[in-house]
């Protein structure tokens, strides 16, 4: 049976950010039958320049966008910076405006950070304009994330664990 591709996207660019290990826990609780690859590279997309979204991208735009099109579904997990979604997160959707990429793509979007409200409604706003297809039951907004999971990635809070496990749930039914 082919596995179900799924392209996890981290708004962070920090090493073993905490929105990297909801990604790595959601990849190690997904049924078997998913595949879950984390983008790593975010920090290595140039700065969205319209002039350069032309039919020739740069090289590591061009591998970004194929990854979502390799993908079965997407799920975001991003912190917020200063009341916002991180610039790098952001410039990478940018470069996904000109094309039909996330269009009916099944998506799984998580805020996780201190608060987290504007970035969420930011990233909501940014996804539906990408015509991603994503329900309310496969969003999720985790406030005060680092005082719920510990150094190695184990959730230490019983509602956020239980919120990621129907999160998990939701996300997997779509396919």
């Amino acid at each position: 049976m082919k596995k179900i591709k799924i392209l996890a996207i981290t708004g962070s660019t920090r090493k073993n950010s905490s929105n990297y290990k909801i990604l790595k826990y959601i990849s190690e609780h997904l049924k078997t039958d998913f595949e879950v690859e984390i983008f790593e590279d975010l920090a290595e997309i140039p700065h969205f320049n319209p002039d350069l979204d032309t039919e020739n991208p740069p090289k590591q735009v061009e591998v970004f966008r194929n990854k979502i099109i390799e993908a079965d579904g997407v799920i975001i997990c991003t912190p917020e910076y200063v009341f916002s979604l991180p610039g790098s997160l952001k410039n990478v959707l940018e470069w996904c405006v000109s094309t039909t990429i996330f269009s009916n793509k099944k998506t799984g979007l998580i805020t996780a950070s201190a608060s987290g409200e504007m970035a969420h409604e930011q990233l909501i706003l940014i996804m539906k304009t990408l015509e991603a297809k994503f329900e309310e039951n496969t969003q999720l907004l985790i406030q005060g994330v680092r005082g719920k999971i510990n150094e190695e990635g184990k959730i230490i809070n019983d509602e956020t664990n239980i919120a990621l496990q129907k999160f998990i749930s939701n996300f997997e039914n779509q396919f």
